[in-house]
């Protein structure tokens, strides 16, 4: 078990987070501790700044509001029983949307200033607002918040087509944009991320259209989606190596293998015959298969680097989130949920690096050994405690995939995939106004499923992909032997 330097003792209340049951008591204790961290990272903005009334989830050193960290961080503050609001830094993003559209990709949270530089003077950033209120409305039910964002979103979408669209359908963005500006992708003019993330931005609208009964907006969105998906794959994937790629001014294929080739199964642009290919390379340790998933280039590169080197092979929580949910798209569960226990593992490893007695996340890991990512020459990486990327590992992949739990409050449903028959669950989990706990325990008779609830909701186990079946829980509580399902 981990032995916490820090003597400090948890603050909070353990029954108001949903509390994580697994054997291997240190990533409960990390998923814990996060939660612990999370409640000092708060900041008021100044009533000048034009964010908004509530605060802000911001590092006490850090003075930027960033739309990336913003986004991917909801996705971990959705799980905090409504503790902690997902949805506030983007709603102080929204409330600086130029009379254009536009949302800049960082601000200064003092002055409230976009921070715009030459290496991308428009200030855009990955486009994924929408895919963010899609998780946020499945895991707080508030339709009226779909409502509201939808026209924010519409004209941001809006921004970003009149601004970048250009004359062959595909986006052209500053490789600063996809934040992977260390990569060795200078000759790129048409990024593979940059337009897989607009076509998961108008996958998701179409899903918010469905989800306000809005038959234009939804029709509106799904043929953006096909027209960036067929542009995508016909010009950016290589079907001999079975990859996807960005492409210079020329619309050539620029032929060095970068984790930006895995957002189309984000984005479900493959078939399943691309997907496996593609996939595969995931698993290849020639490739992006190496002992951390998943480094930002492959070890096959000649710039990829086993210290990290900024984006030339360093491991980064969101990258590494995102891949994951892309493989579940295909139903790779059973690697997504190895890779993520193999994530955490390096992530346990490297809390305590030689010389600190401080339990430490970190922006970016090393991909063939433990400790943070290196990159000489770059003052401030990888920043430590950034909990804006860390959280996506130690809650989300906890919860997810390690647990694996999926759950949407809309449908009033928790889906639990049991890729193997362990002892692991979850307790006192909101479903709006139902704590819900779900444990499997080995007793005598054999596994046992334990269940307790205020409401009524609906199960649906799937264990070993061999056995599936969606019931009816009562409130109260109840329990049922799997060898009986």
């Amino acid at each position: 078990m981990l032995q916490w330097s820090n003597s400090k003792e948890l603050l909070l209340n353990k029954k108001d987070f949903p509390k994580v049951h697994f054997y291997d008591q240190d990533f409960v204790d990390i998923y814990d501790r996060t939660w612990t961290w999370i409640q000092d990272y708060w900041q008021q903005p100044a009533k000048e700044a034009g964010f908004g009334k509530e605060k802000l989830f911001q590092s006490p050193t850090d003075r930027v509001l960033d739309q990336y960290d913003s986004i991917f961080a909801s996705f971990f503050l959705v799980y905090s029983n409504r503790i902690f609001p997902a949805h506030s830094q983007l709603d102080a993003l929204y409330a600086k949307q130029e009379e254009s559209g536009a949302i800049r990709w960082k601000y200064d949270i003092d002055s409230g200033k976009a921070i715009l530089g030459p290496e991308n003077p428009q200030g855009i950033g990955m486009p994924l607002f929408a895919w963010a209120e899609y998780n946020i409305y499945h895991k707080v039910a508030n339709k009226k918040r779909v409502k509201d964002v939808l026209p924010i979103l519409q004209r941001y979408f809006s921004w970003v087509e009149s601004t970048f669209k250009q004359a062959n359908g595909l986006y052209a963005v500053p490789l600063a944009a996809t934040g992977l500006e260390s990569a060795p992708r200078a000759k790129a003019r048409y990024l593979l991320d940059f337009n897989t993330a607009m076509a998961i931005n108008a996958l998701y609208m179409s899903a918010l259209g469905d989800i306000m009964n809005d038959k234009d907006v939804s029709f509106q969105y799904k043929r953006a989606y096909f027209s960036i998906k067929t542009r995508v794959n016909s010009q950016m994937w290589n079907p001999e190596e079975g990859f996807y790629y960005d492409l210079d001014a020329d619309e050539k294929q620029l032929k060095v293998k970068t984790i930006a080739s895995f957002w189309p199964l984000m984005a479900e642009l493959p078939n399943e015959d691309k997907a496996e290919k593609l996939i595969a390379h995931l698993s290849d340790p020639a490739s992006f298969g190496v002992e951390h998933p998943f480094p930002t280039l492959a070890a096959s590169e000649p710039a990829y680097s086993p210290q990290g080197n900024g984006y030339n092979g360093s491991v980064f929580p969101p990258l590494t989130y995102m891949v994951i949910k892309g493989l579940e798209k295909y139903s790779r569960h059973e690697l997504a949920r190895e890779c993520s226990i193999r994530h955490l593992y390096y992530v346990l490893d490297s809390l305590t690096p030689e010389g600190s007695k401080t339990a430490t996340v970190w922006e970016a890991y090393k991909p063939q050994s433990e400790g943070p990512a290196l990159w000489p020459g770059k003052e401030g990486f990888p920043r430590a405690q950034h909990l804006a990327g860390a959280g996506l590992s130690t809650i989300c992949l906890m919860i997810e995939n390690v647990v694996g739990l999926e759950i949407s409050l809309p449908r009033k449903t928790v889906d639990w995939m049991i890729p193997s028959l362990e002892i692991m669950g979850i307790e006192n989990l909101s479903l709006k106004r139902n704590m819900i706990t779900i444990l499997s325990n080995k007793l005598v008779r054999g596994w046992e499923i334990h269940m307790e609830s205020e409401k009524l909701y609906y199960f649906t186990i799937n264990i070993l992909g061999k056995k599936k079946k969606t019931l009816p829980i009562p409130s109260g509580k109840c329990s049922m032997l799997i060898d009986k399902l």
